[in-house]
């Protein structure tokens, strides 16, 4: 069974960019094989690694139900959509990427979700680590039939409406079908010091800081570039802070 490392918090945090360092983190480890799955709607994780999406879950799903009897004659419909769900998969020497997309539309979409979901549940085992980068409402983390998270890292910027965020999303765990073994806050963008009021805010929440990234230029110079995060150099400062925190939470 794969360990699952799973990201949360509001848009624009820098969710998806610490999702994209963990992932160069576990493959310059050799703690592989690796699958990246991109659960927010707003899809962008591919892109950080230097990839382009062609298929989602989502596509899937929406093309299967505008025709339902397009499946080719004498195939079955669950080895049809298990098929496209493989074709979707962007496989990679460092890992693999499974984007889900778009959120659904309207009408009943429970018999092609199980057959959706039941398949990528038994896609993660092949896996040593999945590494899901999630919407705020971890929709899909609440719907995996394991139910099982390893780490779950909350994510804020240097703002108290990031924290705000993540208080909402932390008493909003209680309600959901997870088994959580590790749960911290991740601070992006961070000066040298955080002062007395975030402090303050984060003790509220009563989660501890589990990783604190700096502001690092060369993020906002690789985003400018189109270059995959996978490029950025060792010596950079949000690589450091995130290999620092996968060694205390990824040691073996």
């Amino acid at each position: 069974m794969s360990k699952v490392i799973a990201f949360a918090g509001k848009g624009g945090v820098g969710k998806t960019t610490v999702a994209a360092l963990v992932i160069r983190s576990l493959s310059r480890q050799g703690k592989t094989p690796i699958l990246a799955v991109d659960a927010d709607p707003n899809s962008n994780l591919g892109e950080t690694l230097g990839l382009d999406v062609t298929t989602t879950i989502g596509d899937i799903r929406e093309n299967f139900m505008r025709d339902p009897q397009g499946v080719p004659s004498g195939m079955d419909k669950t080895i049809y959509l298990e098929t496209l769900v493989e074709q979707a998969l962007i496989e990679k020497p460092q890992f693999d990427l499974l984007v889900m997309g778009r959120q659904e539309g309207q009408g009943c979409y429970c018999m092609v979700n199980n057959i959706l979901h039941n398949f990528t549940d038994r896609l993660t085992r092949s896996y040593r680590y999945m590494v899901v980068d999630n919407e705020a409402g971890m929709e899909h983390l609440s719907r995996r039939t394991s139910g099982q998270v390893d780490m779950l890292f909350l994510i804020t910027d240097y703002s108290l409406r990031g924290l705000r965020a993540l208080k909402r999303i932390n008493e909003m765990l209680a309600g959901l079908k997870l088994s959580v073994n590790d749960l911290g806050i991740v601070v992006t963008r961070a000066p040298a010091r955080l002062n007395d009021k975030f402090l303050e805010e984060v003790e509220e929440i009563g989660l501890p800081i589990v990783g604190i990234i700096p502001d690092d230029p060369a993020l906002i110079d690789f985003d400018m570039e189109k270059r995959s995060l996978m490029e950025l150099p060792d010596d950079s400062p949000a690589v450091v802070a995130v290999d620092s925190l996968l060694l205390e939470k990824c040691p073996a």
